[in-house]
């Protein structure tokens, strides 16, 4: 196949060689077609010509500007002449092909006269730049200097353009240009090329202009926001500090500041949840994007504030504000108090008789599920604090874990947690335990627990490993031979992770826990 390949690719070679010398005689006979029957001739011939160029194309696209000069030494003389003939320039596809074949012979650092030639025309293109710009002075639309059907053309005539460095401002000058009309002026098929082209990191662009193009062309956002999760899955990353990383590197964040992308990306995480059946890796990429969706909100809304309303329209304010206070904005003593009034807040909005569908339970534990550290400390506290909030909390996890559950199932969920949790306090100062200690305490008297109901005792579990004295003497054994039997590594892992990140953020280093989180991440890493 390789020999076939070669030895058409040399006959095809030969072959445009001779046409070569055909075209560059038009085009030396053409000059700058001031006669009437040069001018006739060029019209004639432009649907050959443009083939021909479509070949030298595809040909030139998968060579450097050097081997094109050696392989084609009348190259740099054709494309020359017919770049100064304006009836093959006016032709919109001979223009766009001349420019695709001029790209291709684009150096960074021009060795010889061709590669300066090439440079130059495609220079040219940067003259439309301040006319562009001219157009937008001090932000305001002056009508008439340009036409939208030239801008069109204009971004059109860029795509083959797109990585060179030299094009970026005119890029950028588009893709913040708007028409005076309400229709989009710039070519579906530029905003396509650009969107791929920088999330490929071919391309850098300011913040501003990709916020525009996300704003104007949603197939472009909606691709970003599939290339982040698309990045997050395969790249195997061995914490959270990597994962929000990657997230920010998306510059989808940053972008989010402005309310209507923010709810579009939402949109496309609440259906990857849902297509999903909340797996806990797209769990913790929401939970990930929102801390660091909100850092970047504090801090652009320094400049330019909108509404909290604005991000999240259809829900109770007072919960979006208490949700969205950072735990490590408040002193750990007031973390239970805090707590305790977000579960007040959401017990009365689920359980209030007007909310009748899933659908409208399922956006108020989305909400939730943004702000998964507050249902981490959380189960903390239940551990830790001895105060009056557990029913609360319990409730809050119960919550968490089944949104879909009925009154009368998440009452049962309730029972079921409250009786493991009660055994696990009553072994909480105890110095020595045995797996099988604790074993006992996570059991119920019926096998047929929800499947919910699990997720929350294994929670619970988790936490009691790491909090309590004689949990953390049986950790290691506890994970391996009880939970990772029960097919939740995953699931463990997550917990851990998250539980590694809050304390990386709050700066602990030297403590029990945090060797032991630490010394449980390693060795689930190691039987992955």
């Amino acid at each position: 196949m390789v020999i076939i390949f070669f030895s058409r690719m040399t006959q095809d070679t030969a072959g445009l060689k001779l046409s070569f010398e055909y075209w560059l005689d038009k085009a030396v006979q053409w000059g700058q077609t001031t006669t009437l029957e040069s001018q006739q001739d060029v019209c004639l011939h432009l649907p050959k010509l443009q083939e021909f160029l479509q070949q030298i194309y595809e040909s030139l696209k998968h060579m450097n500007s050097t081997t094109a000069i050696q392989r084609f030494p009348l190259i740099g003389q054709l494309l020359g002449r017919l770049c100064w003939n304006p009836f093959v320039v006016g032709y919109d596809k001979s223009q766009k092909t001349l420019m695709w074949c001029l790209s291709c012979l684009y150096s960074n650092e021009p060795q010889n006269p061709v590669e300066l030639k090439a440079n130059s025309w495609i220079l040219i293109v940067l003259s439309l730049l301040t006319e562009l710009k001219g157009n937008q002075f001090n932000g305001l639309n002056i009508p008439g200097r340009v036409s939208d059907d030239y801008v069109n053309a204009v971004s059109l005539f860029c795509v083959p353009l797109i990585t060179l460095p030299d094009v970026t401002p005119l890029l950028e000058a588009l893709l913040t240009y708007h028409g005076g009309g309400s229709q989009e002026v710039l070519s579906s098929e530029f905003l396509e090329a650009v969107n791929e082209t920088f999330l490929k990191k071919k391309i850098a662009l300011s913040e501003s202009a990709i916020i525009s193009l996300w704003l104007r062309h949603l197939p472009s956002l909606e691709k970003a926001t599939l290339h982040l999760f698309e990045r997050l899955i395969s790249t195997k990353t061995s914490s959270l500090e990597e994962v929000a990383c990657i997230v920010k590197d998306s510059l989808l964040p940053q972008v989010s500041c402005q309310p209507a992308i923010f709810r579009i990306v939402d949109e496309i995480f609440k259906n990857a949840l849902l297509e999903t059946s909340g797996t806990p890796e797209v769990m913790t990429m929401i939970q990930v994007f929102t801390q660091c969706f909100v850092q970047a909100l504090q801090k652009d809304n320094k400049q330019h504030k909108f509404p909290l309303k604005a991000y999240f329209p259809h829900h109770h304010q007072p919960l979006v504000v208490a949700l969205l206070k950072h735990p490590f904005d408040l002193p750990a003593v007031l973390w239970s108090q805090h707590l305790k009034y977000i579960t007040d807040m959401l017990k009365a909005v689920v359980e209030d008789k007007s909310i009748r569908s899933h659908a409208d339970l399922f956006e108020s534990w989305f909400l939730l599920a943004h702000f998964g550290e507050w249902i981490d400390i959380a189960v903390e506290q239940l551990l830790k604090s001895e105060d009056k909030s557990s029913d609360a909390f319990l409730w809050l996890l119960a919550f968490y874990y089944s949104p879909h559950n009925d009154k009368e199932q998440r009452t049962q969920t309730l029972v079921e947690a409250r009786a493991v949790y009660d055994r696990l306090m009553m072994l909480f100062s105890c110095t020595t335990l045995s797996i099988t200690d604790l074993q006992a305490a996570a059991n119920t008297k019926t096998d047929k627990r929800q499947s919910c109901t699990r997720h929350l005792v294994r929670h619970l579990l988790l936490s009691f490993l790491l909090f309590s004295s004689g949990g953390h003497k049986i950790a290691q054994e506890f994970i391996s031979h009880v939970i990772l039997g029960s097919n939740s590594a995953s699931e463990v892992f997550g917990l851990l992770t998250r539980t590694a990140y809050r304390f990386n953020q709050l700066g602990l280093k030297n403590q029990r826990t945090v060797k032991l989180v630490n010394e449980l991440l390693q060795e689930l890493r190691f039987m992955d």
